[in-house]
């Protein structure tokens, strides 16, 4: 069944701001297998010009999609859950996330097409400083299989 057209261009804020933590960072870092010292150490990010550890690039995803989560479960979008794999992910940079960050996020629904008998939404969050300063924007895809036909 195809999903539902009319949620392309439906706008979802974060029900609360999300804090960065060192303590997050460095397992996320570990979780992905990246050693990066400005992953894990305040005086090697410092080093490197930033105030704190920042996160790995696709740290992002531990919470952006949590905002466009409320429209995925939403049962008139028909999206059956246990169909679904990741399709793609990117993510586009301001400036990094570091620890210490509260950051907040709005998820649109930017696309949702059929191709085969797949279906694809696509997502795009923006991600601020809860005092609104941008930081990055992450757009991810995900696939409903065997959908539509």
């Amino acid at each position: 069944m195809a999903l539902n057209r009319d949620f392309v261009g439906r706008t979802y804020p974060s029900a609360a701001p999300y804090e960065v933590s060192r303590v997050k960072i460095k397992e996320f870092a570990t979780a992905i297998g990246d050693n990066n010292p400005v992953y894990r150490d305040r005086e090697a990010a410092r080093a490197a010009g930033y105030p704190d550890v920042i996160a790995p690039p696709t740290f992002p995803i531990v919470f952006s999609l949590q905002a466009g989560g409320e429209a995925l479960v939403d049962p008139e979008l028909g999206l059956n859950l246990a169909m679904v794999v990741h399709g793609e992910q990117r993510f586009e940079y301001v400036r990094p996330v570091c620890a210490g960050d509260e950051l907040v996020t709005t998820a649109t629904i930017t696309d949702i097409r059929s191709v085969g008998r797949n279906e694809l939404l696509t997502i795009r969050s923006d991600v601020t400083t809860v005092a609104g300063e941008p930081v990055c924007t992450t757009y991810n895809t995900i696939v409903e299989r065997g959908g539509a036909g």
